[in-house]
């Protein structure tokens, strides 16, 4: 194994769960979440601002990880973050695929590509951009309205992805109430978006 993948046989965990996928284009989706430690994007409206600091969490060999989703149903397995990108996925991926395991990754795509995955989620953020190098990858695009200047920032990078990605506009959590009627007019005056919204707050699940 090269020095690379022998750095990566262990990831910091912050939290790993069974859950249902709450958001996108997979909501709805029965799925196992693995939250990585560790984040450099430094989102200000962030809900997992504990997540940052990959040294407060615990280290997990990939193979215990890929063994406690064996002992779920889980068929498709999540890996956010944190920022996930900002450690090498190679490792995870090769023993998740090796059991049968759907793989997707939530990324703001700030880090290099790693790992093998059946689905990736680019949510570009404006406080670090997005490798031009991840952008064609994303399988869908995902656009966290906060204010009406990220309606020109969804069409930024709308016009960078590939033609058969997903787009999706999704209010930032707490000012969804506020949001929520400018992002429904906009999708109804560009119909190329749809409306994520975070389920799994209102359902009351992880």
């Amino acid at each position: 194994m090269n020095e690379v993948l022998k750095k990566t046989v262990t990831l910091p965990v912050m939290e790993h769960f069974y859950t249902i996928q709450g958001e996108g284009f997979h909501q709805g989706k029965a799925a196992y979440f693995i939250r990585l430690g560790g984040c450099d994007v430094g989102c200000v409206w962030c809900d997992v601002k504990d997540s940052w600091n990959a040294e407060k969490h615990p280290q997990y060999e990939v193979g215990t990880l890929v063994k406690e989703i064996k002992k779920t149903a889980a068929k498709l397995v999540i890996i956010t973050g944190g920022e996930p990108l900002m450690h090498n996925l190679d490792a995870l991926t090769k023993e998740l695929k090796a059991a049968g395991l759907q793989t997707n990754i939530e990324t703001s795509g700030a880090h290099p590509m790693s790992g093998t995955w059946d689905w990736i989620c680019l949510s570009p953020k404006k406080f670090k951009v997005p490798l031009p190098e991840i952008i064609p990858l994303a399988s869908e695009l995902k656009i966290i309205i906060f204010n009406k200047s990220d309606f020109e920032w969804a069409e930024k990078y709308a016009a960078l992805v590939s033609s058969s990605c997903k787009l999706y506009l999704q209010p930032e959590w707490d000012k969804s109430a506020e949001l929520m009627p400018m992002i429904i007019d906009y999708i109804k005056a560009n119909p190329k978006w749809e409306l994520s919204l975070q389920i799994h707050k209102y359902i009351n699940v992880p």
